[in-house]
C-alpha cells in the first residue's frame, strides 16, 4: 500500500529504530499508519489502552551513497552497546542471538523475513559474508555515534548531497512550501533576531518572554522559531529562553502544537510570524 523497503529495523527497550526507504515521499503517512496498528496489537495483547509513545518519530534523510553502510551497522549494533558485556565474543553471541532486530536475517539467509530487503545493503559491500565481517570489525574497534554527524538537524549527508536536495527542494519554491528542509538552509537566523520578531508581534520586553510563567504562546513560539531556523539544540534553546531544560522546551513546543490545532487564532499568530523571519533567511 505504501510502497516502502525496510532495509534495517532494531527495537530497543524504549523505542526502536527503522532504516526505510520510501519510494513515493509518503513517510508520515506510512509511520502514523504503522503506529496506529502497533499501538493496536500492543494494546489488546498486553491488556491496556491509551498511548504507547511518547512525542513524536525523529526522522533524518540519509545520503546512501555514503552514509546508509555505517548508519546500518551503527543501528545493528545498538542493542550491545546497552548492555555490561566486556568481552568481544560475548558481545557478538548476544547480537546474534538479539530476536528484536534485522541482524539475524543478514547473518543467516535461512533466518530471513519477507518484509525486509537485504539486497541493497548487501551490494554495497559485496555480500553477506563480507557485511558480517565489517560488523564484526566495528563491534572490534568501534564505532562513532554517526548520529552526531547529522547536519542541520535531519540531513545525514556531505556536501554534494546537501547541495543536491537546496537545489531540488528550495530554489523551486518557497521554504514554506517544504517545510521537512528549512533546516538545509546554509545560513542560519541570529537568535537575537528570531526572539525581537516574536517580542515585537506581542509587543513584549525580553524579560517577559523569559518569564517561566504566563506569555506562554509567545514562549513556545520563541522556542519552536529558534529551533527551526537557528540551528540550536533544545538546551541552548532553554537558556535563551530563561534557562529552563531541554524537556521543559520541548513541552513547550509540543504543547504550542496542541493549540495550532484547536486555535485558528494562535495558528494565524504563528504564521505571521513564520513569515517575518523567513524573509530573514530568504
Amino acid at each position: 500500500m505504501y510502497h516502502v523497503n525496510l532495509h534495517v529495523y532494531v527495537l530497543m527497550h524504549n523505542h526502536f529504530h527503522l532504516v526505510v526507504e520510501t519510494l513515493h515521499a509518503n513517510l508520515s503517512e506510512f509511520m502514523r499508519r504503522f503506529n496506529i496498528c502497533y499501538t493496536g496489537w500492543f494494546n489488546y495483547h498486553h491488556k491496556t489502552c491509551g498511548h504507547l509513545y511518547q512525542g513524536r518519530y525523529k526522522a533524518i534523510l540519509v545520503d546512501v551513497d555514503n552514509y546508509l553502510l555505517e548508519l546500518s551497522r551503527y543501528t545493528h549494533l545498538n542493542p550491545v552497546r546497552k548492555t555490561r558485556l566486556s568481552a568481544l565474543t560475548e558481545q557478538w553471541q548476544y547480537l546474534t542471538k538479539y530476536k528484536w532486530s534485522s541482524l539475524p536475517g543478514y547473518l543467516s539467509k535461512s533466518r530471513r523475513l519477507d518484509y525486509i530487503n537485504y539486497d541493497l545493503i548487501e551490494s554495497m559491500i559485496g555480500g553477506a559474508n563480507p557485511y558480517k565481517n565489517y560488523l564484526f570489525d566495528g563491534l572490534e574497534n568501534g564505532t562513532p555515534n554517526i548520529l552526531d554527524q547529522v547536519r542541520y538537524q535531519v540531513i545525514l549527508g556531505d556536501d554534494g548531497f546537501i547541495s543536491r536536495l537546496q537545489n531540488k527542494h528550495l530554489k523551486g519554491g518557497s521554504v514554506r512550501e517544504q517545510p521537512a528542509y528549512r533546516n538545509i538552509n546554509t545560513e542560519f537566523v541570529n537568535p537575537v533576531q528570531v526572539i525581537k520578531c516574536v517580542n515585537d508581534h506581542f509587543g513584549i520586553s525580553v524579560e517577559k518572554c523569559r518569564y517561566r510563567h504566563g506569555y506562554g504562546i509567545a514562549r513556545g513560539i520563541a522556542a519552536e522559531m529558534l529551533y527551526r531556523y537557528c540551528d540550536l539544540n533544545l538546551a541552548a534553546i532553554g537558556e535563551l529562553l530563561g534557562g529552563i531544560n531541554y524537556t521543559a522546551v520541548g513541552m513547550l513546543r509540543q504543547r504550542l502544537k496542541e493549540k495550532i490545532k484547536n486555535n485558528h487564532s494562535i495558528e494565524d499568530q504563528f504564521k505571521q510570524i513564520d513569515k517575518k523571519i523567513q524573509a530573514l533567511v530568504l
